[in-house]
C-alpha cells in the first residue's frame, strides 16, 4: 500500500497534526484498514477493541479514532471521561447496520432465553441488548464459554459459522456480513494461487466459509500479522482489507504479500484523510457520544468478554 499523498504534503500535515495533538492532549488511533499515511501519524495502530483499551489507559483528554463509527463508540464506552471524535461522520460499517436494537429485541421475544453473542462490529445499542461481546480473535473462546444450543450470534454470519464449525456446535445466526470480505471468491483464491504457487493463503474469518476452507491460516487482523511474522513462508496471499498490507510490509519487509483480490477495499475505512484528522483536532468534531444508560449496559457486555 503506497501513500495516496506526496511526501511533502505528508510532512506538512503530519507536523500540523503533531502540534494540534499536543495542544489538545489528544491520542490518535488508527485501524489496520486505514490509509497508510493515516496509520503513520497514529500513536497506536491495531484492531478496533485493542485500540479502545489502549486509549482508555492513556491520560489523553481527546481520542481521535481513525476507523468507523462503532469503533469510536467502543472508545466512548470505555472512556466516558474523554472526548471521542471520528474524523469523518460518514465512516460507518454496513455490517454493523445490518442489526439494530429493535430487531434484536423482537428476536429475543420470539426465542425466549436465547443468549446473544455480539461481535464487537456492532452499535452500542446492540451491545447493550446482548449477553457477551466477542472479537474475531476470541469468538471461538466466547462461544465455548456458553452452555447449551440456544445461542444467537450477531451480526456476522460468516464469523459465527466459523466459530460454530471449529467447536462442532449448532448456533443461530443473524443474516449479516461484511460487504468487503464477502466480495472475495474461491476463483480469486485459485487465480492468486496459480500466480503465486509458493504463497501461504491467510484470510480473515469475516470471509465466507468456502474461502476459509482454502486458507492455510484464518485469523483476526492482528492474528494475520503475527502469523506472517512467525511463519517460515516468504510469500502470502492476503484475504482481508487492503489497508493491512502497509503494516505487513513494515513488520516483514523481506517478505512478499499479494492481495487476494483488488476488490478488498472498504470505502468507509478509506474516508479518513490527514486533512480530516487535522480538522477533527481543530474543531473537536464530529463528536461521538453514547447515552449513559446504554453505555453502562454495553460496557458490561464487553467486560464479560474481557473477564474470559
Amino acid at each position: 500500500m503506497k501513500h495516496t499523498i506526496s511526501q511533502d504534503e505528508f510532512q506538512t500535515l503530519a507536523s500540523e497534526i503533531k502540534l494540534l495533538k499536543k495542544e489538545r492532549k489528544a491520542v490518535i488511533l488508527a485501524h489496520y484498514y486505514q490509509r497508510p499515511e493515516v496509520q503513520d501519524i497514529a500513536d497506536f495502530v491495531g484492531d478496533s477493541l485493542q485500540l479502545s483499551q489502549q486509549a482508555a489507559n492513556t491520560d489523553a483528554e481527546v481520542i481521535v479514532f481513525c476507523g468507523v463509527h462503532f469503533m469510536a463508540e467502543s472508545a466512548a464506552i470505555l472512556s466516558p471521561d474523554k472526548v471521542v471524535v471520528l474524523p469523518d461522520h460518514n465512516a460507518g460499517c454496513p455490517m454493523a447496520d445490518m442489526v439494530d436494537a429493535d430487531g434484536l429485541r423482537a428476536y429475543k421475544k420470539r426465542v425466549p432465553g436465547v443468549k446473544v453473542v455480539c461481535y464487537v462490529n456492532s452499535s452500542a445499542e446492540v451491545k447493550a441488548e446482548s449477553d457477551i461481546c466477542c472479537t474475531s480473535s476470541n469468538a471461538v473462546k466466547v462461544v465455548q464459554s456458553l452452555e447449551g444450543d440456544n445461542i444467537l450470534f450477531i451480526p456476522d454470519e460468516n464469523l459465527g459459522r466459523y466459530a460454530a464449525k471449529l467447536l462442532g456446535r449448532s448456533l443461530q445466526f443473524w443474516p449479516g456480513y461484511c460487504k468487503t470480505h464477502d466480495r472475495l471468491t474461491k476463483e480469486d483464491i485459485h487465480k492468486a494461487k496459480e500466480e503465486h504457487p509458493l504463497a501461504k493463503v491467510i484470510v480473515h474469518p469475516e470471509c465466507r466459509e468456502d474461502i476459509c476452507q482454502e486458507a492455510d491460516y484464518v485469523g483476526s487482523t492482528a492474528g494475520l500479522i503475527n502469523f506472517s511474522q512467525s511463519s517460515d513462508a516468504q510469500e502470502f496471499i492476503v484475504g482481508t482489507e487492503s489497508g493491512i498490507l502497509h503494516r505487513l510490509h513494515q513488520v516483514c519487509p523481506e517478505k512478499k504479500f499479494f492481495l487476494a483480490s483488488e476488490r478488498l477495499v472498504c470505502p468507509n475505512m478509506k474516508l479518513t484523510t490527514l486533512e480530516k484528522v487535522k480538522a477533527a483536532l481543530k474543531t473537536l468534531s464530529p463528536r461521538v457520544t453514547v447515552n449513559e444508560e446504554i453505555r453502562v449496559r454495553a460496557k458490561a457486555t464487553l467486560e464479560r468478554m474481557l473477564a474470559l
